[in-house]
């Protein structure tokens, strides 16, 4: 049997990696600036994070949500406290994806209504509802495509409040900021302008902070730089760390039922040990400040570098940065593949890209600023 061939693969193999630094199977040293796709949150191998999995599973791996498991109240009670909605409910599933295909069936079940508003060049997961949401045709299947999905434009309050005026729009969903879009921040207060639309219409407002969430702004989830409070917020990638996890902060406006929502492997032992381990680490070692003084200062030095050309490339130059804390896209004024296969290759530096332009930096909270000064200088 040969493996689904679905990925476009670069030639390196991992086999160890600490903090922010991955070496291959030649021993060659990459400095990390993606996280796998902002997933590891806390570093590589965290010691104290290797430690709290490896004694949990040493206890009990698995048991099913017909038992009690007190880590999962445990989380519930601390990530109310830090993310500051200590008066929300938490519901467990396994990724980014299954969190927004929740928050979507809890809003129609909440509403009784079927149709969702989204946003042009978003990105929600490739569960059914999750990628009818997602502004990205070559992913929709025909199965998909028969969801209730009204797209709009990004910072377009008018266009939303005519798709709420049909009456039949359960839910809002939007990024805190924009990922695979291209590091689109929501203009200043039009977050405020969808929940009091969401408020005037009887819509759910669902924030997806599944990549911009956990610390990477600065702020625990990036929606709350607006000061707006959404009725539901998902998560994933960063939340335990590269061990599979995802959950919800739900409203107290919202009514738990029996049976409404459900999952096999959503709040397991290990899932819930690596998602305890997270909070303890981004509290003890100050990571969501982390994120937005040394983030800043990387958005900060690579502006400066607007219009700098590559040897790599001859031609190619960089035209925009944008983004918050360690969230940061590099825009380009031509296709970004030479750049970075070179950065890869050469540099040997792990980046990503958001469509065929831009440069994305995802890097582990705890990049530090000497490292970010190395990237600068890989730039160079």
């Amino acid at each position: 049997m040969q493996l689904f061939d679905v990925y476009s693969l670069f030639d390196v193999t991992p086999v160890k990696a600490s903090m922010c630094t991955v070496w291959d199977d030649k021993g060659q040293q990459y400095l990390d600036l993606y996280g796998g796709h902002a997933v590891i949150s806390v570093g590589h191998s965290h010691p104290h994070y290797v430690e709290v999995l490896s004694d949990q599973l040493s206890k009990i791996g698995f048991y099913s949500n017909s038992v009690q498991n007190p880590l999962q109240v445990t989380l519930a009670q601390r990530l109310g406290k830090i993310s500051g909605y200590e008066d929300y409910s938490l519901f467990l599933d396994n990724s980014g994806a299954e969190s927004n295909e929740n928050a979507l069936k809890l809003a129609s079940f909440h509403t009784g209504k079927d149709r969702v508003v989204a946003f042009r060049k978003s990105f929600h997961g490739r569960t059914s509802g999750a990628v009818a949401v997602t502004d990205n045709p070559k992913i929709v299947s025909p199965f998909n495509a028969v969801h209730k999905v009204t797209f709009c434009d990004l910072n377009d309050a008018e266009a939303v409040e005519t798709a709420l005026m049909g009456g039949d729009v359960a839910a809002v969903i939007i990024e805190g900021i924009q990922g695979c879009g291209g590091i689109n921040i929501p203009a200043e207060g039009f977050l405020a302008q969808l929940r009091a639309l969401c408020d005037k219409w009887g819509a759910c407002l669902v924030l997806d902070e599944v990549q911009s969430g956990y610390g990477r702004t600065g702020k625990f989830f990036a929606h709350q730089w607006d000061g707006v409070k959404p009725d539901i917020i998902t998560m994933g990638k960063g939340i335990a760390n590269g061990f599979p996890c995802g959950g919800i902060l739900i409203s107290p406006k919202f009514q738990a039922v029996k049976g409404m929502l459900g999952t096999t492997f959503g709040g397991n032992y290990l899932a819930m040990a690596g998602a305890l381990a997270v909070l303890d680490i981004i509290e003890s070692e100050s990571l969501v400040d982390n994120a937005f003084s040394v983030g800043s200062y990387l958005i900060e030095e690579l502006q400066k570098k607007v219009g700098h050309s590559f040897k790599c490339c001859p031609g190619a130059k960089i035209q925009e940065v944008r983004g918050r804390g360690l969230m940061t896209g590099i825009v380009m004024d031509s296709p970004v593949g030479p750049v970075r296969n070179a950065l890869l290759h050469q540099e040997h530096v792990f980046t990503g890209v958001a469509g065929t332009q831009m440069i994305r930096i995802l890097a582990p909270l705890c990049l530090t600023k000497e490292q970010a000064d190395a990237f600068l200088a890989t730039i160079e």
